[in-house]
C-alpha cells in the first residue's frame, strides 16, 4: 500500500464525524468531475459558436457558475490531470508532459475523500500511468492505476479512446458499444445509483476521450456539419455526443433525487486544436501545446443547485489546481491531506459573491516554456523552436486579451516585479521536482519514463488479438 493510501485510511477515522446531518445540509453529498479531452475555450453554445450547439452544457451554465477565465493546469493532457487530483502544478508531481506517471508519493483528493467515507469512481481516460499511444485497457497490476490513487471503482483506459471502446474494469477487459462519452456516463451513473441506494456519498471522475483525435462520430451526429472537411465534421460530431451525455448525466442525477446535493464541475484538459474549422479557441492566441491563452484557457461550468445561485458568470482567474482545494474546503477536509506548496486555492467564495482579484498568482510550466498569470498581467519564458535563447514576454490580458503586444521592459519596475514572482515560483517548483516536498526529501520510488504500451513486455500478450481493432490497427500493423 502506498504511504499516501495508508494516510487516507487514517484520515477517514478522523473525519467520520464531519458528515453529521446538520453539516451535510451545508455541503454537497456527491461530487462529479467531468473533463473533456482537447475541447477549446470557444467550443460552446454559450459563447455563440458559429455552428456547434451545446444545449446541455448551456443549460448547466444557466443553472450554475460559468468561469470564463478558467485555465487548464498545462497545455497538454496528463499534466492537467495531475493538477486536478493534487491541487499542485504538474511539475511538482513528476508529470512533465503527456504520458508521464504521477508520482506515488503524491496524495490525491480521491484518497482523502475515500478516507472520509466517500465511494470513489474513475471512468474513462486516465493517462497518469506512464503510457503513450492510444488508450489501452489498464492492467490489473499496474502500480499507477486509478486504484493506486484512491479510486475503489474504475473503468478506465490509459489514454484517449473513442467509439466502441475496449476498457478495463479494475483489470478485467470489457468491450463497450457506442459513443465513448455516452459509454462512460452510463457506467458512472450505474456506479452513483448503486452508492445512493446504499446511502454513501460519492466522488465520481469522468474523463472523456472526446474530442481528441482520431475523430469518429456517428453519421447522425455529423449531419449538422456536412459542409466541413471530414476531420472537422467528425470532431464536431463527437462534441454533439459529448454534450448529449452531459444531458444524460444531469437527468440521471435528477432522477436519483440528488441533483441539488451534487457538485458537478465541467472543464477541458487543455486548449483547442489547430486545423479544425471553424477554429476552436474563440479567437485567442495559440492552441493545445502552447502557454498562450488559446492553449490554456478552457470552458468551465460548476453546477450545485443547493449552493450556487443560477446564472452566475465570473472572470476571476482560476484553474484546475483550484479544484481539489475547493472540494476540500467545501467538505471541511483538514489541510494535512495534501502536500505543500499547494498551487490552487478554494473558489467557494465565487459561488455566491463577485470577486476580481486573485491573491495567489497561477504558474505554468510545460514543454520547455514557463508562464505566470497575476490577475491581468501575464509573463512568460518562451523557448522559440528555432531560437537558441529563451525570450521574456509580458501581456496585459485586460487591454490585450489576444496577446498581440509584448509590454515587457528590462528596466520597467512593474516588469521586474512580475519577473521576480515568476522566478520565485520556478525556484519553488525546482525544489518540488527534486522531491523536497516529500517526508523522505527525495523521489522514491523513481517514476518510470514514458513508454509506448505497444512496445512493452506487459502488453505483448494482447497485441495479436488487438491488431485488427480500428483504434489500434495503424499502431500494430506497421
Amino acid at each position: 500500500m502506498r504511504l499516501a493510501s495508508a494516510f487516507a485510511l487514517l484520515l477517514g477515522l478522523c473525519q467520520f464525524l464531519l458528515f453529521t446531518p446538520d453539516a451535510a445540509a451545508e455541503r454537497p453529498k456527491h461530487v462529479v468531475l467531468v473533463m473533456a479531452d482537447d475541447m477549446g475555450w470557444g467550443q460552446t453554445g454559450y459563447f455563440n459558436h458559429p455552428i456547434l450547439k451545446t444545449p446541455n452544457l448551456d443549460a448547466m451554465a444557466a443553472n450554475g457558475l460559468r468561469l470564463d477565465r478558467f485555465y487548464a493546469g498545462a497545455p497538454v493532457c496528463s499534466p492537467t490531470r495531475a493538477t486536478v487530483l493534487t491541487g499542485r502544478t504538474n511539475m511538482r508531481t513528476g508529470v512533465e508532459s503527456h504520458g508521464y506517471a504521477l508520482r506515488q508519493q503524491e496524495p490525491t483528493i480521491a484518497e482523502a475523500l475515500n478516507g472520509a467515507g466517500f465511494a470513489t469512481g474513475h471512468f474513462g481516460k486516465w493517462h497518469l500511468d506512464g503510457y503513450r499511444g492510444p488508450g489501452a485497457p489498464i492492467l490489473k497490476d499496474d502500480p499507477y492505476s486509478p486504484g493506486q490513487f484512491g479510486f475503489d471503482h474504475w473503468l478506465s483506459v490509459t489514454n484517449f479512446f473513442d467509439r466502441d471502446p475496449l476498457m478495463s474494469r479494475m483489470g478485467k477487459f470489457e468491450d463497450h458499444i457506442g459513443d465513448s462519452s455516452e459509454v462512460v456516463v452510463d457506467e458512472a451513473l450505474k456506479f452513483i445509483r448503486k452508492q445512493v441506494k446504499s446511502g454513501k456519498p460519492t466522488f465520481t471522475v469522468i474523463w472523456y476521450g472526446t474530442p481528441h483525435s482520431p475523430f469518429k462520430a456517428s453519421e447522425k451526429d455529423g449531419e449538422p456539419f456536412q459542409d466541413l472537411d471530414e476531420q472537422s465534421r467528425n470532431h464536431y460530431g463527437e462534441l454533439v455526443a459529448m454534450d448529449r451525455s452531459i444531458g444524460t448525466l444531469r437527468s440521471g442525477l435528477k432522477d436519483l433525487g440528488i441533483q441539488d446535493e451534487t457538485l458537478f464541475w465541467f472543464c477541458s484538459d487543455n486548449g483547442g486544436l489547430p486545423k479544425i474549422k471553424p477554429e476552436t479557441v474563440g479567437g485567442l492566441r495559440g492552441f493545445k501545446g502552447s502557454l498562450y491563452e488559446g492553449g490554456l484557457r478552457v470552458p468551465c461550468v460548476i453546477e450545485w443547485p443547493a449552493g450556487i445561485p443560477a446564472g452566475r458568470v465570473s472572470t476571476f482567474p482560476s484553474c484546475t489546481m483550484d479544484i481539489a482545494p475547493t472540494i476540500s474546503d467545501l467538505l471541511s477536509l483538514p489541510d494535512s491531506w495534501h502536500l505543500q506548496p499547494l498551487d490552487g486555492i478554494s473558489l467557494t467564495k465565487l459561488f455566491t459573491e463577485d470577486h476580481q482579484q486573485r491573491d495567489q498568482p497561477i504558474g505554468f510550466q510545460c514543454l520547455g516554456n514557463t508562464a505566470l498569470i497575476d490577475n491581468n498581467q501575464k509573463i512568460m519564458y518562451v523557448k522559440p523552436k528555432k531560437a537558441k535563447e529563451i525570450s521574456i514576454e509580458q501581456y496585459d490580458l485586460a487591454a490585450d486579451p489576444h496577446e498581440e503586444k509584448d509590454i515587457y521592459e528590462d528596466g520597467k519596475p512593474s516588469s521586474q516585479q512580475l519577473k521576480q514572482k515568476l522566478d520565485d515560483w520556478v525556484a519553488s517548483v525546482e525544489r518540488s521536482i527534486a522531491g523536497k516536498d516529500y517526508p523522505a526529501g527525495k523521489v522514491d520510488p523513481p517514476t518510470p519514463e514514458p513508454r509506448t504500451w505497444t512496445e512493452t513486455e506487459e502488453y505483448a500478450p494482447y497485441l495479436d488479438d488487438w491488431k485488427n481493432r480500428w483504434e489500434y490497427r495503424s499502431r500494430l500493423n506497421k
